[in-house]
């Protein structure tokens, strides 16, 4: 059974950090790409950060260059997100998402959500 769950989003203020974190079971998450992504009511979900297998490569939408990490655990089958310099704009349900190489597959998470608001 394949599980991605999600945790450490909360409640914080303008210029505060979070580190969010992706615990993976039920595939094989080395050789998976894994992403977060972010969603607020009436948008689509957008892309935030991924991450390549063995981690590799790391790309990241401009709007959170510079702010935000995305870095994996292989060992912990874990992906983090450290959320740094949080703007109220930052705020929306973030989720998880594993593409898995062979067989080709993608999971979601349930989300976590991160409100940035004084």
């Amino acid at each position: 059974q394949v599980q991605l769950v999600e945790s450490g989003g909360g409640l914080v203020q303008p210029g505060g950090s979070l580190r969010l974190s992706c615990a993976a079971s039920g595939f094989t998450f080395r050789t998976s790409v894994m992403s977060w992504y972010r969603q607020t009511p009436g948008k689509e979900r957008e892309l935030v950060a991924l991450i390549t297998s063995f981690g590799d490569t790391t790309n990241y939408a401009e709007s959170v260059k510079g702010r935000f990490t995305i870095s994996r655990d292989d060992a912990k089958n874990t992906v983090y997100l450290q959320m740094n310099s949080l703007k109220p704009e930052d705020t929306a349900v973030y989720y998880c998402n594993a593409k898995t190489r062979l067989p080709k597959y993608e999971y979601w998470g349930q989300g976590t959500q991160v409100t940035v608001s004084s």
